[in-house]
């Protein structure tokens, strides 16, 4: 008999919206697929090469390609959590609540069964920090998840370290 299909996880990593690289996360997909889950992680741009909404499009653009071959890697296309780390998490979390950036990728929502979010910036403004304001000065869309939420996403799991001095639990 055929194995059913795993599940699969997306994990977009942090770095600010200004660095970072999926071969610093070797340790994030080799302790997922330990546990029989297919990770997938996936690069996107960066500022000052990018700015708000692009590292957007790009996490879209990734689960596009999930749904279109993770079935050649044993996944399942129609069971895929986005997990994220600080950045990476904000990047997951505007993916689940505003469908815009999927549909324009021509990935599928209703594939996102999950969210899990580890520090993640949800509810700040990040005009008010100096470091960041230039990747979202421009922008015209909301720029924080908490606005956009609407009961209709899927689960969240929401993780923070209590003594996280960087991305404060709000």
């Amino acid at each position: 008999p055929e194995a059913e299909p795993a599940p699969v996880v997306v994990f977009f990593y942090g770095g600010s919206w200004k660095g970072g690289e999926r071969a610093y996360y070797r340790f994030v997909g080799e302790a997922l697929t330990s546990r029989g889950i297919v990770a997938v992680i996936p690069d996107y741009r960066v500022y000052p090469d990018a700015r708000f909404p692009a590292f957007i499009d790009d996490g879209a653009a990734a689960v596009r390609w999930v749904e279109d071959n993770i079935g050649r890697y044993g996944g399942d296309a129609r069971a895929i959590v986005l997990m994220g780390h600080s950045a990476g998490a904000h990047i997951a979390a505007m993916l689940i609540a505003d469908d815009r950036y999927l549909d324009r990728a021509g990935a599928r929502a209703s594939a996102i069964r999950g969210f899990v979010g580890l520090a993640g910036p949800y509810a700040f403004d990040p005009l008010a920090y100096g470091s960041i304001r230039p990747i979202f000065e421009d922008a015209d869309d909301p720029t924080m998840p908490i606005g956009l939420i609407d009961g209709g996403e899927p689960p969240m799991l929401l993780l923070h370290g209590a003594d996280d001095r960087t991305v404060k639990p709000e």
